[in-house]
């Protein structure tokens, strides 16, 4: 992806690996998925996933300690505790919503009731997409790596501002930038 590489032996300068220590698990996933389908409690996930309780005490103290769940006693039994999604935690949902369609591509032919559709129209969403700046859909050959200092300098050596776009690109209104 174009005529650099990212430093592939250096974990620390990519957040792809950070990702993976928190979440790379499949049972990390089950419990996030869990969450988003409206699960709270301890109970609920050891009954809903079939995991063991060991297993889902581990990993619901890690998604706690990583800051994607929220510990929480209950408004009306303090003594029970809820785990709530964070900021964090719903950031981690087009990361699923993603997985969960590449899955649908290449894993084994199921067909999924219910379909996770928008809430206003009750449609099947559309895929996960690579959105640019500007809001062009970008397929891996539209991806390079530049270096920090080379930021928004083209090709043809015109400098890119944020939020503007190029006239020649997929009919959008753009103004070009010398």
């Amino acid at each position: 992806m174009g005529d650099i590489r990212e430093p592939l032996r250096e974990l620390t300068e990519c957040g792809l690996p950070q990702a993976l220590e928190v979440m790379g698990e499949r049972w990390s996933f089950m419990i996030l998925r869990a969450c988003f389908n409206g699960l709270h409690h301890f109970e609920e996930f050891l009954s809903e996933l079939g995991i063991a309780r060991n297993i889902l005490s581990n990993r619901l103290a890690k998604l706690v300690e990583h800051g994607i769940l929220a510990r929480q006693p209950m408004a009306e039994d303090r003594r029970k505790i809820e785990y709530r999604l964070t900021e964090k935690g719903f950031d981690l949902l087009p990361a699923m919503i993603a997985l969960r369609q590449w899955g649908q591509k290449y894993g084994a032919e199921v067909v999924e009731n219910p379909i996770l559709v928008d809430a206003i129209d009750r449609l099947p969403i559309g895929p996960v997409s690579i959105l640019s700046h500007d809001g062009r859909i970008l397929q891996h050959q539209d991806l390079r790596f530049v270096d920090r200092a080379g930021l928004g300098r083209r090709a043809d050596g015109s400098q890119a501002v944020a939020g503007e776009t190029r006239g020649d690109r997929d009919g959008a209104k753009l103004q070009a930038s010398a």
